[in-house]
């Protein structure tokens, strides 16, 4: 938003809402000043009136202005949005102004009251209003008063009011773009974020059995023993029922609810871990249904990768528990990682499953740390979750 449009637009456009009430706060503020000006200067200036008539003409203005600021700041609530609706109800307040000036001494301390009237024109109606409003009060004080220092004030405060109205202005258009623009931002973070999810899904069902599946009816085509191409016909079909499964799986963990109750992680790791050895230690907790889900796809992950690109003879998964950690971690005696994995440039490279693995630990606040096995070759997969993030509802 143009930072220059609400000079022009304050003195025709009502305010946006933001602007609305902190003017009516302002302007709350300043009979709120007012209204202790009075109280501080209604005892000098009945002090210096005549005895008898004056004096309660005098004391009845200042009854009457002190009243009226007070029943004003009391239901601010109500008559706030009237004042910045109905503008012209200010010329009421500058006949109070003159009210004053009018029955008490030229030299009264309650002549400073004048000044409120202008700020209220500069906050509520911006420049022109304050303009009209200050040279009327500047001429009343003129008229009555005769002091050229209270007429020069009234002049000023009216300025002052107009150059506070624009400031709240200037603050709060740059106040509502800095909030388009973050909600911008969380929309476009929140986007990126769900791509990455769906990524990482894709990769890790839908993507692999889809490969297997290619790698099957390659073979097929290049088979002729009736024999083998009925295996090979079963297996595809096993291969599709896969992906179809685990597409209505992804599609399901999408639309449903993820709030479920803790699950234990050790069947489902028993299962995936066929084939290689599987080490618990510690008393296993019940993790939430998604952090189950994360934690089980990088185990499969790992597998995967130890498996086809490591050529390991032994993989061992070990899951381990303490009073602080929650620990997965999968060694294989394959051919290790290469020295300094760059995940990025895998990922250039259209390898996702290690940048895969360390979105995963993200998303469930656990540390992912890649290396070398701790006994021989090969390469070891630790990830460390931390048992506070599941007490916190992780």
């Amino acid at each position: 938003m143009d930072l220059a449009v609400p000079r022009a637009r304050s003195a025709a456009a009502p305010p946006p809402a933001l602007q609305a009430n902190a003017l009516q706060a302002l302007c709350r503020h300043v009979f709120a000043f007012r209204m202790v000006m009075i109280g501080l200067g209604a005892p000098l200036a009945l002090a210096r009136t005549a005895r008898g008539g004056p004096t309660y003409l005098v004391g009845g203005a200042i009854l009457l202005t002190f009243t009226l600021s007070y029943v004003l700041i009391r239901g601010w609530e109500r008559f706030g949005p009237l004042l910045l609706r109905h503008r012209r109800l200010l010329a009421a307040d500058l006949g109070l102004s003159v009210l004053l000036l009018v029955t008490a001494t030229a030299d009264s301390p309650l002549g400073l009251v004048c000044v409120f009237t202008p700020l209220l024109a500069g906050l509520v109606h911006g420049w022109r209003g304050a303009a009209v409003y200050s040279a009327v009060q500047a001429a009343a004080v003129a008229a009555l008063a005769g002091t050229p220092v209270l007429t020069a004030l009234c002049l000023l405060a009216g300025g002052a009011g107009s150059c506070l109205r624009d400031l709240l202005f200037r603050f709060g258009s740059a106040s509502q773009a800095l909030t388009e623009t973050r909600a911008g931002l969380a929309v476009a973070e929140a986007v990126r974020a769900e791509r990455d999810y769906l990524a990482r899904e894709m990769h890790d069902s839908v993507s692999k059995t889809l490969h297997g599946l290619a790698l099957t009816a390659d073979a097929l085509t290049r088979t002729t023993d009736p024999d083998a191409i009925r295996r090979q016909a079963g297996l595809l079909s096993v291969a599709a029922r896969q992906a179809a499964a685990e597409s209505r799986s992804l599609l399901t963990e999408l639309r449903g609810d993820l709030d479920t109750p803790g699950v234990s992680l050790l069947p489902e790791l028993r299962a995936l871990t066929a084939g290689a050895e599987l080490r618990t230690a510690g008393v296993l907790p019940a993790v939430p249904a998604p952090v189950a889900r994360h934690l089980l796809a990088v185990t499969a992950e790992a597998l995967e990768n130890a498996r086809r690109h490591a050529g390991a003879s032994h993989v061992t998964v070990s899951l381990t528990a303490d009073p602080t950690y929650l620990t997965l971690t999968v060694e294989d005696d394959g051919r290790g990682l290469p020295g300094g994995v760059d995940l990025p440039a895998l990922a250039r490279r259209g390898h996702f499953g290690l940048l895969g693995m360390t979105e995963r630990a993200a998303t469930i606040g656990a540390r992912l740390s890649l290396g070398a096995a701790s006994n021989g070759p090969g390469a070891q997969v630790r990830l460390d979750l931390p048992l506070a993030t599941l007490e916190g509802g992780a």
